[in-house]
């Protein structure tokens, strides 16, 4: 058996007609269960112009428990501040991820903002998912010669529990990946035999030291550390990370995206797949990585997928393990396809993780 294989289950939302806020697709949601035990997406919403929003959908489910629709619910975050809208009219509030992180006692927001100095990772938080706050934008300790500040970067998502830093210190960890000049997947893939530069082109872990604050208002991240740059053909040109990491019997479970070039591709047309992956990272010390699937375990394949507003994508962004049916060990996965619709896929957690006796 394949362990961490995903089973698609259908699409789950798609561009609503006539909703003017839709008109370029519905894409990349966060997912999360609520106060009340329902579970709610927060898809990015794009309307003419790529001018994003973050809507919040509650997903609807069969009689067996299969996801099969959503009611839409309004907008959770859109364009306000200065950091989220462009000089030329746009903005940007996209591919949120939502985790209820116990030892903060609120739901956290990690979202991309599509400002006036590109696009970076904000924080907004919240008591019951339909009011949120804003906490601005995330800061950092310059990590040697590695400033991220000044760094555009996408894909961030927190742990929901309190982890150790590499100093030892109660923190809250964050994952993202920064994107320095010249590691887009369209810069990358024009330089066939490039060396990675193992501090530009990685996924990393950075944590906001607890102590007395429980804010992450004006906190910032340190300790920042590379956790796994890209290493299989299906993703020699770009890895980020997903979905929020999810506790599991193993370890933290963290779905990723990889980035490689298709057949037919070209420098002045680059033809590009997404796939998903997933790690494993040890619960104690996620810097170490436990497990990582040799094999994408999911990659576009249906029209749905290879053919949208930018083809050939599957793009994981939401996890929900379905303690509700009395299922632990299945995880559903929420994902945008083509930058277009939404799709979920779910999969069984093994017994064993390979090259382990456990």
């Amino acid at each position: 058996m394949i362990p961490f294989q995903l089973q698609r289950i259908g699409t789950i939302m798609e561009p609503e007609p006539g909703n003017e806020l839709e008109t370029e697709g519905v894409l990349n949601p966060a997912a999360t269960r609520g106060p009340d035990g329902a579970l709610y997406l927060f898809p990015r919403l794009v309307a003419k112009n790529n001018y994003s929003r973050i809507g919040i959908a509650r997903v609807k489910f069969n009689k067996s428990g299969e996801p099969i629709g959503v009611e839409r619910l309004g907008i959770a975050l859109q364009p306000e501040v200065k950091y989220e809208k462009r000089p030329n009219g746009g903005g940007g509030c996209e591919d949120a991820r939502v985790t209820y992180v116990e030892p903060l006692a609120h739901y956290i927001m990690t979202y991309t903002a599509f400002g006036p100095d590109g696009p970076r990772i904000a924080v907004a938080r919240s008591k019951d998912l339909f009011n949120w706050e804003r906490l601005g934008l995330v800061k950092y300790l310059s990590y040697k010669h590695v400033d991220f500040n000044g760094i555009n970067n996408k894909d961030g998502s927190v742990f929901p529990l309190v982890i150790p830093s590499p100093h030892g210190h109660p923190s809250i960890g964050m994952l993202h990946r920064p994107l320095f000049p010249g590691t887009t997947p369209e810069e990358t893939v024009k330089h066939k035999n490039r060396e990675i530069d193992s501090h530009k082109e990685s996924i990393w872990i950075s944590y906001y030291n607890l102590g007395e604050d429980t804010t992450i208002q004006y906190a910032k991240f340190t300790s920042n550390h590379r956790l796994a740059l890209p290493e299989q053909p299906w993703e020699n040109l770009k890895i980020g990370a997903g979905a929020p990491p999810l506790l599991t019997k193993h370890g933290w479970l963290v779905m990723y995206h990889g980035v490689h070039e298709l057949k037919g591709s070209t420098a002045a047309k680059p033809k590009l797949c997404y796939s998903a992956g997933v790690m494993i990272l040890s619960e104690k010390n996620p810097q170490k990585i436990l497990y990582r699937s040799p094999n994408p375990i999911l990659v576009p394949e249906l029209p749905e997928e290879t053919i949208g507003t930018i083809g050939n994508v599957v793009f994981p962004t939401g996890i929900d393990r379905r303690d509700d049916i009395g299922q632990p060990n299945r995880i559903d996965v929420y994902y945008g396809m083509a930058d277009d619709r939404i799709g979920v896929a779910k999969m069984e957690i093994p017994d064993t993780l390979p090259g382990t006796n456990d």
